[in-house]
């Protein structure tokens, strides 16, 4: 077994914080350690919360971190955060919100940067939500960039998917254009001490009625997360979810496709690390960089075409 699975296993935080970030930096043993971290993850309830910017995401996360610590359950939190195209870098300022958690040994907060990747969240998060669980928390909540239009990778790397919207926002509509709504395992109204919480349920009822979804129903949780309101019926919805997916046929059918579209992800991983390797150690290849008018098209298909020759 991978040294760091190993202390991973026996609960050495320090060894869970040095995994991930292996992970996040594409160490070559990534897919060795993950191998071994595969083997003895724990079966935690992993949790996305999604939505437009100010929806709440944080605060919400915040108070339902309250909750659950009274439950004693223990939970790991990734907040990804966007990265700037320009210099690279990430403000990590979601954990600020949560900061009364820090010296909670039941509770890990982890920024992530997303470093270029779509989809609302970093390229290693599905590993790192893994290390979690096999370090053993019992649940494991993944707070996305909040970007909006990009945001349906979530759905890709967790159990349950809570997506938040606010009364009289306008967020409605830019979620409805997103085609977002159809990954929502339950919608989370926050803010509901504001005027329009009715008519944004009506919306939400009409949308329902009208997409008519098959097996799971996503339930209409309303809450005030500044005042911990509303966390017991959202995590009891959360928790109908997850045994929907372990103990129904539509349920399996969905971790199914999960597990393929995880196993395609990793394959483009390997095979894009590899392409590019075998470009920059070309100088040939890096030279034709230098002409600007050059046609990618042709060099794409070519350096490509190479490359799957040279792998037979």
């Amino acid at each position: 077994m991978h040294p760091l699975a190993e202390r991973i296993q026996n609960q050495d935080m320090r060894a869970l914080a040095r995994a991930i970030t292996l992970i996040e930096n594409e160490d070559p043993e990534k897919l060795p350690l993950m191998s071994d971290i595969f083997s003895i993850q724990k079966k935690a309830h992993y949790i996305g919360i999604t939505g437009s910017p100010g929806a709440g995401k944080s605060s919400l996360i915040n108070h339902l971190l309250t909750f659950l610590r009274k439950q004693e359950l223990t939970v790991a939190v990734i907040a990804v955060d966007p990265t700037s195209p320009f210099s690279g870098g990430a403000l990590l300022g979601d954990r600020t919100r949560m900061n009364q958690h820090f010296l909670d040994p039941g509770i890990f907060i982890r920024s992530m940067a997303t470093r270029g990747s779509l989809g609302g969240l970093a390229r290693a998060t599905k590993d790192s939500i893994r290390v979690c669980d096999a370090y053993g928390f019992d649940v494991v909540l993944v707070e996305t960039v909040g970007v909006g239009q990009s945001e349906l990778d979530v759905m890709k790397v967790v159990d349950t998917t809570g997506l938040v919207l606010t009364p009289n926002s306008g967020d409605v509509l830019q979620i409805f254009k997103a085609g977002i709504m159809e990954i929502a395992d339950l919608f989370l109204i926050n803010k509901a001490d504001l005027p329009g919480v009715r008519k944004l349920k009506s919306t939400l009822d009409e949308y329902l009625m009208i997409i008519q979804p098959e097996g799971w129903q996503p339930p209409i949780v309303e809450t005030v997360a500044t005042e911990s309101k509303g966390m017991a019926d959202a995590w009891e919805k959360m928790q109908d979810h997850r045994t929907y997916l372990y103990e129904t046929e539509a349920g399996m059918k969905r971790r199914k496709d999960q597990l393929q579209l995880e196993v395609y992800d990793l394959i483009r991983e390997e095979i894009w690390r590899n392409v590019k390797s075998s470009v920059e150690t070309d100088p040939e290849k890096i030279q034709a960089f230098q002409n600007p008018d050059a046609d990618p098209y042709q060099l794409a298909r070519s350096w490509f075409q190479e490359w799957a020759g040279k792998d037979e």
